[in-house]
């Protein structure tokens, strides 16, 4: 079959069904939906006149937020950016340190290990949860690494390794028992990127709660929004304590002077952020019962066709299928930015994965391992339209 014949097919497979099923005219990736508690509470903060860093609705959501995910501790800054920025601090991840992460992730997994000076080191991911390969991660820490002080060190570089940032991609939970035994046989630091996971578990406990932190997300584009937000989730007390003082320009507390121990940041979230948050969680559970039926929607539609698969939440997992994803068979990866390119000029707005980080020109001489399923992945992925308004009259 000629080349321009099966772009079509694709694309005509995906188009059809996805507009006789859900009669739409344009299908946004992924859009926040208010549900009435926003507008009450943003007046009562805007009455209050606490709008700013301090107020009730601050502190309402860290508590709902730690009651939700079960994490004794969690913090509000300004975006899950700053959120990862301040783990790494308290971690202590100093100047030409290491970092682990994996590579088809966002940037903004990355940017804050560069904050902190530290290098990242770009590890592959797996087929079937999209995160951290543990089995190959292992492997290669034996092979590139020795034990120093207690320390992990790279017999290449000579540096110390000192922490694994590891991504749940797309709400989907990675395998993260196993990474966290890694990282005690190796004295890593474990930090949670789960910022697109909010409302998903791995063997029913929330993700962000294995590692030594956790982070969330809670942009316009999430599960549930704040308009901009993140929170750090941990379970100990000083890593609390550290991150809160640093998130609020390390000020000492004084009747009246202004004094400051060390360099600190701007981070936390506003009371009216924090508003528009508390009102979101509260219908938490709707939205991803929505998401839910959504990816059950996708699985059913295209369960008769051999061009991609819908990919399905890992096992021991139950995922909040923040974007439903689709991954196109090997002989059809050549195809993928044609489709994209034309289911977005037809009104479905799809998206390509993300380049993966290591072929960004800034990281290219940054250390990694082989990365033969991240390089596949990104040519394989396939973002779907993914709002709960999909199903709601």
């Amino acid at each position: 079959m000629k080349k321009k014949n099966i772009e079509n097919l694709i694309i005509k497979e995906i188009e059809i069904k996805i507009k006789n099923f859900f009669r739409k005219k344009i299908f946004n990736l992924h859009e926040p939906l208010f549900f009435g508690n926003e507008t009450k509470y943003l007046n009562e903060c805007i009455k209050s006149s606490y709008v700013s860093s301090v107020g009730n609705y601050v502190n309402k959501f860290e508590k709902k937020i730690s009651n939700y995910t079960k994490s004794k501790y969690s913090l509000s800054v300004i975006n899950g950016t700053s959120a990862l920025h301040l783990t790494l601090l308290a971690a202590k991840i100093n100047k030409n340190d290491e970092v682990l992460v994996q590579s088809l992730t966002f940037v903004a997994s990355v940017n804050p290990i560069l904050y902190c000076g530290a290098i990242p080191h770009f590890v592959d991911v797996e087929n079937d949860t999209l995160g951290i390969d543990p089995t190959k991660l292992e492997k290669y820490l034996e092979y590139i690494s020795i034990k120093k002080n207690n320390k992990c060190i790279n017999k290449i570089t000579k540096r110390k390794i000192s922490a694994l940032v590891v991504m749940h991609t797309f709400g989907h939970p990675s395998k993260i028992i196993q990474l966290k035994k890694i990282c005690r046989k190796f004295n890593i630091i474990l930090i949670e990127d789960a910022a697109e996971a909010i409302g998903s578990f791995y063997k029913n406990k929330h993700v962000g709660t294995f590692g030594d932190f956790g982070v969330l997300s809670f942009n316009g584009n999430k599960t549930i929004t704040s308009g901009c937000g993140g929170m750090i989730l941990t379970n100990n007390y000083k890593f609390y304590k550290k991150i809160k003082h640093l998130s609020t320009q390390s000020r000492v507390k004084h009747k009246f002077e202004f004094i400051h121990d060390e360099i600190g940041y701007n981070y936390r979230l506003s009371n009216i952020n924090a508003a528009v948050g508390c009102a979101q969680l509260e219908y938490i559970n709707k939205i991803l019962r929505s998401k839910r039926q959504i990816f059950k929607i996708y699985k059913a539609l295209f369960s008769n066709q051999n061009f991609f698969t819908v990919f399905k939440e890992p096992i021991y997992s139950k995922s909040n299928y923040w974007l439903q994803t689709i991954l196109l068979n090997d002989e059809y990866v050549e195809y993928k930015n044609v489709i994209i390119s034309k289911l977005n000029d037809s009104g479905i707005k799809v998206r390509p994965v993300w380049k993966p980080i290591h072929l960004l020109k800034h990281f290219k001489k940054s250390p990694k391992m082989n990365l033969y399923n991240t390089n596949l992945l990104y040519k394989k992925i396939i973002n779907l339209p993914s709002s709960y308004s999909l199903i709601l009259n």
